[in-house]
C-alpha cells in the first residue's frame, strides 16, 4: 500500500463517523422524548379571562397562582367524556401521594349548563370554573374537549394528555415533572 492509499484510508477513518451522524441527523426518526403526554412549545400562557364558581363568586387562575394545574374544559352536563376526563384528574393526583398538594385540578364548563351536584359531590376538590354569558371562548386548555392540559406554576400551559389518557402513564410525565421542578 502506497503512501497516497494510507493517507485516504486514514481520512476515510475520521470522515466515516461524520458522514454517519449527518445520515443519522436527516434520516432516523427516533422518538424525541419519553414523555406520554405532548410537550406545547412555545408553551401559551393560561387565560387572564375572568370566570366564576357555579355559586357566582369570581374565579381566575392566578388565584392557583404557584401551582401545577390540571385543566379540563367540556359541558356543565358531565357526560361520559367529561367523567371520564375528571376521574383521570382525581386519580392522578391522589396518586402522586404526598405531592398531591402541589396540583390543582379545575374544570371548565365551556357552555351555558350549569353543573349538577352530583357531578360536583363525585369530584369535590375540583374547582369548577363557569364562563360568564356571553363570552366567547378563546381557543386553548380553557376551551378543548378533546384534551386535558398542564399549566405550570408560572401559569404557562406546557402539557397536553388526550381526553382519554392512559392514566399510568400520565401519573409517570407529572411525577417526573414534580420531581425535576424547583417551582410549585
Amino acid at each position: 500500500m502506497g503512501p497516497r492509499a494510507k493517507l485516504l484510508l486514514l481520512a476515510g477513518v475520521f470522515a466515516l463517523p461524520i458522514a454517519a451522524s449527518v445520515l443519522a441527523y436527516r434520516y432516523a426518526k427516533l422518538e424525541p422524548t419519553a414523555n406520554y403526554g405532548e410537550l406545547l412549545l412555545p408553551p401559551a400562557t393560561i387565560t387572564a379571562e375572568r370566570f366564576e364558581t357555579p355559586a357566582g363568586a369570581p374565579f381566575g387562575f392566578a388565584s392557583l397562582a404557584g401551582q401545577w394545574i390540571l385543566v379540563a374544559s367540556d359541558s356543565g352536563d358531565c357526560l361520559a367524556g367529561c367523567v371520564e376526563k375528571l376521574t383521570s384528574m382525581r386519580q392522578v393526583r391522589l396518586a402522586l401521594g404526598r405531592n398531591a398538594p402541589r396540583v390543582a385540578r379545575v374544570w371548565v364548563v365551556d357552555d351555558l349548563r350549569p353543573p349538577g351536584p352530583p357531578t360536583a359531590r363525585e369530584f369535590e376538590g375540583t374547582v369548577v370554573a363557569v364562563r360568564p354569558r356571553g363570552l366567547a371562548a378563546a381557543p386553548g386548555a380553557t376551551n378543548d374537549r378533546a384534551h386535558i392540559y398542564l399549566v405550570d406554576p408560572r401559569g404557562n400551559v406546557m402539557m397536553r394528555w388526550p381526553a382519554a389518557a392512559d392514566r399510568k402513564r400520565m401519573l409517570g410525565d407529572l411525577q417526573r415533572l414534580l420531581k425535576a421542578s424547583q417551582i410549585g
